[in-house]
């Protein structure tokens, strides 16, 4: 639009008014960041002089009252529901005024003024996890279960972070747990996966292996590294034939119950196919070790799509890796240990071995096979071993003797695959 100014006293009245408009707008805007900075010092007088400068502005109220609520040294819950009461006047909408409004009142003990607060939350945010998880726990406090546990499901959820916290909480005031699973817990593995690492951390080992046994129950996927913290648990606690239970449950979650590998063999991925490791009844390799490189590769193998590549740079005596399985075996049974072993220009007359170590028993003897040194192809070595009458676990680690040479460092690459132990009673079933 063009504005057609006749002569001078027009043209002096617009640039007086577009003056006028600068000003009152500088005038309000430098009035705000005032009041932005005296909020800003989180003190009772700055957030007094913002509500001063901007007295129509509910979120100044608002800081305001969670500064009485809320600071350690002198709160003040009534001057905090005062300030909530004059925010929520402005803007009636605001969930989160409501509900620390909500927890003033209970603390003061109104808990019929703290309940109509909550609801007030509810309707100004009907579908707000933190509405429904703050509600949800007055409702607890007030021993209103089956109505807490709705707000909390809720909660859980739209928030599937706060399945752990919903659990023990109301683990607090109901000590049914299949109520609870029923009532706060979604089907979502995440969350209970979540729940089982809360209570291992907690120590509740028990309660940990229920909610694994309901998480099975709802046929989740779930990558196989999600259960090492409980089985580790279980293992810790000499609880082996739970934990070897939940290690297969999980190979099955997992999606990886068809590994290729030997056959009838209970050491798990002796093939190295499933690029699982670290922990459970996986194969347990270190962060870092010196002078030896340790890669799980494709480029050579006996069988399958992998294989385990061990290279010496020949600076350092290596006598163990620190690669080991843990394996799970049934007492007083009789098993063959064997692996496929290659090897190129090992140095030494002592290469890589394994050494099977029974655990759970006072029995500290060990088995070891036979090694392979210099250039050899794709060779079986294997070993037959007895599970002593308590044995429910066996150690498989790779390791190397000392050599009666002078010079004693290794040098070289070996391979290994389907590592393998079957027992002997699986081996004569065979056609």
């Amino acid at each position: 639009m063009n504005l057609n100014l006749s002569n001078s006293n027009q043209r002096g009245i617009l640039v007086a008014v577009a003056l006028l408009v600068a000003i009152f707008l500088s005038f309000f805007s430098i009035r705000n960041a005032r009041a932005i900075h005296f909020a800003s010092l989180q003190t009772p007088a700055g957030f007094q002089r913002a509500t001063q400068l901007e007295p129509g502005d509910a979120r100044n109220w608002y800081l305001l009252g969670r500064y009485w609520q809320y600071n350690l040294e002198n709160p003040d819950d009534q001057r905090a529901i005062r300030a909530y009461l004059f925010a929520l006047s402005l803007n009636p909408r605001s969930a989160e005024t409501w509900l620390d409004l909500a927890t003033a009142y209970e603390l003061e003990g109104n808990l019929t003024a703290a309940r109509d607060a909550f609801l007030d939350a509810k309707r100004a945010y009907p579908r707000s996890p933190e509405v429904s998880w703050r509600y949800g726990n007055f409702l607890l406090r007030q021993g209103e279960l089956d109505p807490a546990f709705t707000e909390m499901r809720h909660a859980v959820e739209a928030d599937p972070g706060r399945g752990a916290e919903a659990f023990s909480r109301s683990l607090r005031v109901e000590p049914n747990i299949d109520k609870i699973l029923d009532r706060i817990l979604p089907p979502i593995g995440d969350v209970y996966v979540d729940v089982i690492g809360d209570q291992i951390q907690g120590g509740q080992i028990d309660i940990a292996l229920r909610v694994w046994d309901r998480l099975v129950a709802i046929h989740p996927v779930l990558p196989l590294r999600d259960v090492f913290p409980l089985v580790g648990a279980l293992r810790n606690n000499n609880r082996l034939t739970a934990a070897h239970r939940v290690w297969d449950q999980a190979v099955v979650v997992a999606r990886m119950a068809d590994l290729q590998g030997p056959p009838r063999s209970v050491l798990w991925d002796g093939g190295f196919e499933s690029g699982v490791t670290g922990g459970g009844y996986s194969w347990l390799f270190p962060e870092s070790l010196r002078n030896v490189q340790i890669n799980i590769v494709a480029q050579e193998r006996h069988s399958g799509d992998h294989s385990l590549r061990l290279t010496f740079d020949g600076k350092s005596i290596v006598t163990s890796t620190d690669i080991c399985h843990y394996v799970p075996v049934e007492p007083s049974t009789s098993y063959r240990f064997s692996a496929w072993v290659k090897t190129k220009a090992i140095t030494t007359d002592q290469g890589v071995r394994f050494q099977l170590r029974s655990l759970g028993t006072e029995d500290t003897s060990v088995a070891v096979t036979p090694e392979l040194h210099g250039s050899e192809p794709w060779t079986q070595i294997e070993i037959p071993w007895s599970s002593g009458n308590d044995v429910e676990e066996l150690q498989v680690c790779l390791i190397r003797l000392l050599s009666d040479q002078l010079e004693n460092k290794i040098k070289g690459t070996t391979w290994v695959d389907d590592v393998a132990l079957v027992p002997t009673s699986a081996e004569h079933a065979r056609p």
